[in-house]
């Protein structure tokens, strides 16, 4: 069995998703393996850091996999798919759940913990639960565009191909997140916010 879960390990996500296609259980193994991280973190950022939701989306987004492999559109790499079926998840979860507000509210900056910056010794909490808040009050696509940039590492072409987008208009997204993170987030080091990992 070893043996054949390193066979797997070394296929392509394609030549995984056509054994899907055929039933392969120990494909979809490894293709569950190989992506429920970064997707479990991906639904985290982006769903008001509940984990269990995270998990239930990971676990649906699966499920719907195994139950219609075909849905996977061949004509695109399978990464930049499945980031783009996630982000349509996340947007159907925003539009039926009125959760983000009450989140936002749970999660609301408090002035009275702020000390004065002096540009050293951020509270790094406190500013991951700024920076939290603050993606949730932004538009869907650029919360969306930013999460995959700098908590997941995706390459601008990769964001790209994930939205059917081009790759000027993620880097206009990720400009225009900049800034209005920089502005709302004032009392911290603006240098922060490129370190990407808030």
């Amino acid at each position: 069995m070893a043996l054949f879960s390193r066979e797997y390990e070394r296929l392509s996500d394609e030549r995984l998703l056509e054994l899907i296609a055929r039933g392969d259980e120990r494909a979809f193994g490894a293709v569950y393996d190989r992506y429920q991280h970064r997707l479990l973190n991906y639904f985290h950022r982006m769903l008001w850091h509940d984990r269990e939701r995270a998990r239930d989306m990971v676990q649906d987004l699966f499920a719907k996999l195994a139950r219609k492999p075909e849905s996977y559109d061949a004509s695109r790499p399978f990464s930049t798919w499945v980031f783009s079926v996630a982000n349509n998840m996340c947007k159907n979860a925003y539009r039926h759940n009125e959760v983000v507000r009450a989140a936002a509210n749970h999660m609301r900056y408090e002035p009275d913990r702020v000390e004065a910056l002096d540009g050293v010794g951020v509270d790094h909490d406190l500013f991951r639960d700024r920076l939290s808040m603050e993606l949730d009050r932004i538009d869907p696509d650029h919360k969306a565009t930013f999460v995959m940039r700098y908590h997941e590492d995706m390459a601008i072409k990769e964001i790209a191909a994930a939205f059917g987008c081009s790759e000027g208009t993620v880097k206009s997204r990720l400009f225009y997140t900049l800034k209005k993170l920089a502005e709302r987030m004032k009392e911290f080091d603006p240098n922060a916010l490129h370190h990407g990992k808030a």
